[in-house]
């Protein structure tokens, strides 16, 4: 649970520094990329514990991969309803449960 919480937290940093500055297309790209570079470093103090942690409970590298992809989907999917003011299609949601079936299929 340590590990999935930890997902949590690096994917949120992690989506914010690759899509926050879409709402603001008049910021220079090169101040875009250095406070991204800014989130990201914040994630990677998320996302390296969170493996390091799976791992010692005996998760492969592949099964953490699987779920990391999970998270960052659940907490795009958060994102880009409340922030980008996106809906969140059927065909996004169906797309969606595919990957999870990886998951079943990762862990069995």
């Amino acid at each position: 649970m340590k590990t999935i919480a930890l997902l949590f937290c690096s994917n949120t940093f992690m989506t914010f520094a690759w899509y926050w500055h879409l709402k603001f297309t008049n910021v220079a790209l090169w101040k875009v990329i250095l406070i991204s570079w800014c989130l990201a470093l914040v994630e990677y103090c998320f996302a390296v514990p969170a493996n390091r942690y799976g791992f010692e409970k005996g998760w492969n590298g592949f099964q953490l991969k699987i779920v990391q992809e999970i998270v960052t989907l659940i907490v795009f999917s958060v994102f880009a309803v409340l922030y980008l003011k996106e809906p969140l299609q059927w065909k996004y949601a169906l797309s969606f449960l595919c990957i999870l079936g990886a998951v079943y299929f990762a862990f069995k």
